[in-house]
């Protein structure tokens, strides 16, 4: 998600473009701006007023619920969660465990986002106890995905080391429940072409974007709000969910970015561009590849 790319030469026989993925993406914005799904997001500090002014941008709205007892009860009314180990503090991080139980049991689809994953040992030790109750999705850069799988130790903090080709097996692992028994319905890795793995939908690859998402803060976190936002109108199609969740967020951010004249005027152009993205924007503008046969489950 972090720089415009040309669509990325497909391996040997494989991939190829997906027409219908930019109306499927339209359909799904529509579908989210008419629902206006209600997003529980326990996520980190640093990044709570950019994840709910992008929701707002979007047609959804937050609610930053991180406290032990409430947590549980509104993840049962949210229409999605998200989970992000940004800061993980003691009381979110019961709050977290909390609230993706009751996600779970009351069938709220629950996003996972394991910030800065692998060498410290509170949050990894934490997300790996959310990730063996199953997120609905599991997004993240491609050292995090990695490091949360057990692959590997993580990158530099919240950067990657690796590129998200480089998570694409474990991903494929873990949507098939092959990963140490865990399985989870999609997995999404941001990189500068993103990737998509779900059994529904196959490995699909996301090429907009705009290298300015990495210059602002909170712009790869508030994209795990969005993708919770989408799940909320999908959710019986987790993969469907973060392949247009990515595509809205990465164009209006590529769109945003050709009036910037850098990150301080990106920011709110963002927000403008995501309010007012259309679904023709979406047709005209998403690159979006499906490496064909589909992830089998």
């Amino acid at each position: 998600m972090h720089t415009a790319a040309p669509v990325p030469t497909p391996p040997a026989g494989s991939p190829g473009p997906g027409p219908d993925w930019a109306h499927r993406t339209a359909t799904l914005l529509e579908a989210v701006r008419a629902r206006g799904p209600l997003v529980h997001c326990i996520t980190n500090t640093v990044v709570q007023n950019v994840t709910a002014n992008v929701l707002l941008a979007l047609g959804a709205s937050a609610a930053m619920v991180d406290v032990v007892t409430e947590a549980g009860a509104f993840a049962r009314v949210a229409d999605a969660l998200l989970v992000n180990t940004g800061t993980p503090h003691a009381e979110p991080r019961l709050a977290s465990v909390e609230a993706a139980t009751a996600a779970v049991d009351a069938g709220t689809p629950w996003v996972l986002d394991p910030v800065a994953v692998g060498s410290l040992p509170v949050r990894t030790a934490l997300a790996r106890e959310l990730l063996a109750l199953g997120p609905t999705v599991l997004r993240g850069n491609a050292s995090e995905v990695l490091a949360v799988l057990g692959v590997s130790t993580g990158g530099r903090g919240v950067d990657s080391t690796v590129g998200a080709e480089d998570a694409r097996d474990a991903a494929v692992d873990a949507v098939a429940g092959s990963t140490a028994g865990r399985r989870v319905a999609a997995v999404a890795v941001s990189g500068p072409v993103d990737l998509l793995v779900a059994p529904t939908t196959g490995t699909v690859r996301v090429a907009n974007g705009t290298e300015l998402l990495t210059r602002i803060t909170g712009g790869g976190c508030a994209l795990g709000a969005v993708v919770a936002a989408f799940t909320a109108v999908s959710p019986d199609d987790a993969g469907a969910a973060a392949v247009a969740a990515t595509a809205v967020h990465t164009i209006a951010a590529e769109l945003a970015a050709r009036d910037a004249g850098g990150p301080g005027t990106f920011q709110p152009l963002f927000l403008d561009r995501l309010a007012s993205l259309t679904p023709e924007d979406v047709v005209r503008t998403a690159r979006i590849t499906v490496e064909t046969p589909a992830v089998t489950a």
